[in-house]
């Protein structure tokens, strides 16, 4: 029997390779899938090093839906997601994200799955628009529920535990042998969802197996919730250091009703239906997930080597 093809989008990324590794590294995946893995320049270092597995590497742009056809041509399943932060628009990511979906309706897709977000100004109703990453990507999911696929399922991936590294964030610095600071968008008592980005495929493995049983299902991908001070109390924990979790401060109210980590503490990353939903998607994976400990026991190290 010949595998059925499954279209990876944001394969060079965190999500999109998490899921191409788990799918090729699978026992049972591995046999039932090929992948096609979408790019925008095939001839990228990045493609270079996806053409050493076993994957097609295909090119198209996501700003040009005229390349799209082709991408998710006899295409079984795909999994599709965009990046706000490339060009910080949210026009230009509801564009992408409709045109992918389009372009995989015409094509026959039977599982099309969407990285989603939840709508911060439906959450907070109206109150705040600032989260526009969370509208765009909630927008496009609205546009999909809409298209007549046998199954669209939408990934919500909580908080990344890998986002310590990311150059967007200010990086946590050791200001003594046994001190570190630990800036962070959250306050101490906020809630949040952390995941390891690299168990994507551990939430997915449900859908691929059973797609029409997980129609319209949102998937809010996190170990568990913690606070941000209990995040800094394991990394004290794990790296021997004092990790001292420092927040915003003297900045204006208004200001402040504008930091996602103040409209996160308030409303909740997901919204008020966040834990429920959480444990849902919990009892149907049935794979180990890194904790926030395991996470930080297995990397490092972490500091910069500064007094």
């Amino acid at each position: 029997m010949s595998k059925k093809i499954f279209v990876v989008f944001g394969a060079t990324g965190q999500q999109g390779g998490a899921l191409v590794n788990y799918i090729l590294d699978h026992p049972e995946f591995s046999k039932d899938f090929h992948l096609r893995v979408i790019t925008r320049n095939a001839s990228s270092a990045a493609a270079e090093e996806l053409r050493r597995k076993p994957v097609d590497v295909v090119e198209a742009n996501l700003d040009n839906p005229e390349t799209l056809p082709a991408a998710v041509t006899d295409a079984y399943a795909v999994f599709s997601m965009t990046n706000y932060w490339e060009k910080a628009s949210a026009a230009v990511e509801i564009a992408q994200g409709k045109a992918v979906a389009d372009a995989a309706l015409a094509a026959g897709v039977t599982l099309f799955i969407w990285s989603s977000l939840p709508s911060f100004t439906k959450i907070t109703r109206g109150k705040s628009t600032q989260l526009r990453h969370f509208d765009s990507k909630a927008e496009v999911e609205e546009y999909i529920r809409g298209l007549p696929f046998p199954s669209s399922v939408f990934f919500m991936p909580g908080w990344f535990m890998q986002n310590v590294w990311s150059p967007l964030a200010p990086k946590a610095k050791k200001i003594s042998n046994e001190r570190v600071l630990f800036p962070y968008a959250f306050t101490p008592e906020t809630q949040v969802p952390l995941i390891d980005i690299s168990d994507t495929g551990k939430f997915l493995a449900p859908v691929l197996r059973d797609p029409l049983k997980y129609n319209g299902c949102r998937l809010t991908a996190a170990t568990a919730f913690y606070t941000a001070q209990e995040q800094a109390d394991t990394w004290s924990a794990v790296s021997g250091k004092q990790v001292v979790l420092t927040t915003v401060s003297n900045i204006s109210k208004d200001d402040l009703l504008k930091q996602p980590g103040t409209l996160l503490a308030e409303w909740g990353y997901y919204g008020p239906t966040g834990q429920k939903d959480l444990e849902w998607t919990l009892e149907q994976v049935d794979e180990k997930l890194a904790t926030w400990r395991e996470f930080l026991e297995a990397n490092g190290p972490w500091f910069e080597d500064e007094a």
